[in-house]
C-alpha cells in the first residue's frame, strides 16, 4: 500500500484528508481534516470511534448529541498551528456532532476505534502541557493535548509537534509495533504535516520510515509538504526533517490494540545513544515557539 499520501490524495467529500482504518488497512487510527467556509457547518456520526475536534485555524462551536443528552462547546481556536495552543473537544463514540464556524477555518478530527463510551468534554488551551524535547538541532516542541496520562480517552493518543527550520525530530528513530509490557506498545500512527511559509514560498520537509522486521516492512523516504500524510503501521520512524527557514508542524494520531493506553517506544539500537548527549546541552533558543495561555484568575 502507499504510506505517503500527498495533499489531496486522501481527500473525500467534505474532508481535505480522510484516513479511516479501512483506507489505511489497519484497525484503529483515523484522521479527518475539515475545511469550513465562513458560516459553514458540518455534521458527522462518531460511530464506533472516539474523536477529538482540534482547530488548526479558526474557531468553531461543537454540538454533541447522544442518548445521554446534548452538550455544546465553544472553541476559540487559533490563527494557525504556528501561532498558539488550541482548545479542543472530545467526542464520544455513538454520538452525532455538528461543527459550525462563523469565521470559517480548518479543523482536525483525530479518531480511534474504541469500546468504552466516555463523556463529551472540553479541553481548555491552558491545560495543554507544552514540552520541549531534545537539544540542539534535535530540539522540538510537543503540544501534548491528547497524550496518554494527560487527557482521558479509551484508545486515542494525539499530540502536535513543531520542529524549527533546519532541525530533526522523531529522532532517534523509534518504533512501537511490538507488545512488550512496560517497554513497548503496539500503535498505528498517522503523521499530518503543515509548514510555515517564508515570504510566500511554501516549506517542505522529509520523513523516513525503515523496516523493523515486524508487520509489513514499511519503508518510506518521502518529501512532505502542506497537507501531506504519512501512515506508519510498523517500522522505525524518524527522522522528520524540516528544511532550513521553514518551521515544520505535524499532528500525530495513534491507537492500538493493547489494553493499556500508553506511548511506549523502543529507540533504534544504532542511534539510541543520541539521547545520552542531550542532558546539560541547551535547547534550540527558538523554542518554545509559544506556550499555553495562562489560566484566567
Amino acid at each position: 500500500m502507499t504510506h505517503h499520501l500527498s495533499a489531496g490524495e486522501a481527500a473525500s467529500g467534505p474532508y481535505a484528508v480522510e484516513v479511516t482504518p479501512e483506507t489505511a488497512g489497519w484497525d484503529h487510527s483515523a484522521l479527518r481534516v475539515l475545511r469550513l467556509p465562513p458560516g459553514g457547518a458540518h455534521t458527522f456520526d462518531s460511530g464506533d470511534s472516539e474523536w477529538i475536534v482540534l482547530p488548526l485555524s479558526g474557531g468553531c462551536t461543537v454540538a454533541v448529541a447522544d442518548d445521554f443528552g446534548r452538550s455544546t462547546f465553544e472553541l476559540t481556536g487559533r490563527a494557525d498551528v504556528f501561532s498558539g495552543v488550541s482548545d479542543f473537544t472530545y467526542v464520544p463514540r455513538d454520538a452525532r456532532t455538528t461543527l459550525t464556524s462563523p469565521g470559517g477555518g480548518r479543523f482536525a478530527l483525530t479518531g480511534a476505534r474504541c469500546t468504552r463510551r466516555l463523556p463529551a468534554r472540553y479541553g481548555p488551551a491552558p491545560s495543554v502541557p507544552v514540552e520541549l524535547r531534545g537539544t540542539g538541532n534535535c530540539s522540538r516542541q510537543v503540544n501534548n493535548f491528547g497524550a496518554a496520562g494527560v487527557f482521558a480517552c479509551d484508545r486515542l493518543i494525539a499530540v502536535e509537534v513543531i520542529t524549527p527550520g533546519g532541525n530533526w525530530s522523531s529522532f532517534p528513530p523509534h518504533k512501537h509495533d511490538e507488545h512488550r509490557p512496560g517497554e513497548e506498545s503496539v500503535l498505528e500512527e498517522i503523521y499530518y504535516f503543515e509548514f510555515a511559509a517564508h515570504e510566500g514560498i511554501p516549506g517542505l520537509g522529509y520523513q523516513r520510515v525503515t523496516p523493523s522486521g515486524r508487520g509489513r516492512g514499511t519503508d518510506v523516504l518521502a518529501e512532505v509538504r502542506d497537507g501531506d500524510v504519512v501512515l506508519i503501521p510498523d517500522g522505525w520512524h524518524g527522522p522528520s526533517m524540516a528544511v532550513p527557514g521553514h518551521h515544520m508542524y505535524y499532528l500525530n494520531v495513534m491507537a492500538g490494540p493493547d489494553a493499556e493506553r500508553a506511548w511506549l517506544i523502543r529507540d533504534h539500537p544504532d542511534h539510541a545513544w543520541i539521547r545520552d548527549t542531550w542532558p546539560g546541552r541547551p535547547v534550540d533558543p527558538r523554542l518554545p515557539l509559544y506556550t499555553a495561555p495562562e489560566r484566567p484568575v
